[in-house]
């Protein structure tokens, strides 16, 4: 009696990415939430079991910012490897912004398709094309395996004007997304994508804290 060792306290580590500057969008929210929320949750106090394993500001780009991308996501699998699988989850958090937005957007799922309806930071503007060919027509869909319709509830009821979607567009978010979600599903983490409004619409303060209470939520999800 009392001989067994207490289970390992499971952690949950979670790596965020928001993104730079881009055409229209001339200070990009979510690179000012990804650069200040490590000091905004210390503050506050980080949620029990969770790790926020890293926070990275992407390129608005997509072919041309697929190395460091990867670099990025792979960064996850590297510090998995010297943890106990059983004790630790890992989940990428995206941040991205919809300057149309009046209120969050929990992404479902991405779209084998990029059709730029500009082109983004490197001067590419794809129409039509596969994110990734070999994944085979831009019909094809990668879905999120959150409970993206919980997590809408939860922070409902917080008071957070949050909706769940479908649709993650076409442009840099959807094709770092599907990105994301298909290494995701090959490497055994998870993955969930976040469209914000700009600031002027949600004050920074309030996006500050529903940040927060969504990496609560991604805790109690797992």
């Amino acid at each position: 009696m009392g001989s067994e060792g207490s289970p390992a306290a499971v952690t949950t580590t979670v790596h965020v990415t928001g993104f730079k500057k881009f055409h229209g969008v001339s200070e990009n929210p979510t690179e000012t939430i990804v650069n200040n929320l490590m000091e905004y949750l210390k503050k506050k106090g980080l949620p029990k079991g969770l790790v926020i394993g890293s926070c990275n500001i992407l390129e608005t780009a997509g072919q041309g910012a697929l190395v460091p991308l990867y670099q990025t996501l792979q960064s996850a699998i590297t510090s998995k490897e010297s943890e106990s699988p059983t004790s630790n989850r890992i989940i990428w958090l995206h941040f991205g912004v919809n300057s149309g937005a009046t209120r969050f957007a929990i992404e479902r799922q991405a779209v084998n398709e990029a059709t730029f309806r500009c082109p983004d930071e490197m001067g590419w503007k794809p129409q039509k094309v596969p994110i990734v060919p070999s994944d085979g027509p831009i019909t094809r869909i990668r879905e999120t395996t959150l409970p993206v319709e919980d997590f809408t509830k939860v922070l409902t009821s917080k008071g957070y004007n949050v909706m769940t979607s479908d649709d993650a567009g076409r442009f840099v978010c959807n094709y770092v997304y599907y990105h994301s979600l298909r290494f995701s599903e090959q490497n055994g983490i998870k993955s969930l994508f976040v469209h914000v409004p700009l600031f002027s619409t949600i004050n920074e303060e309030t996006q500050m804290q529903f940040a927060a209470s969504l990496l609560e939520v991604l805790v109690s999800s797992c």
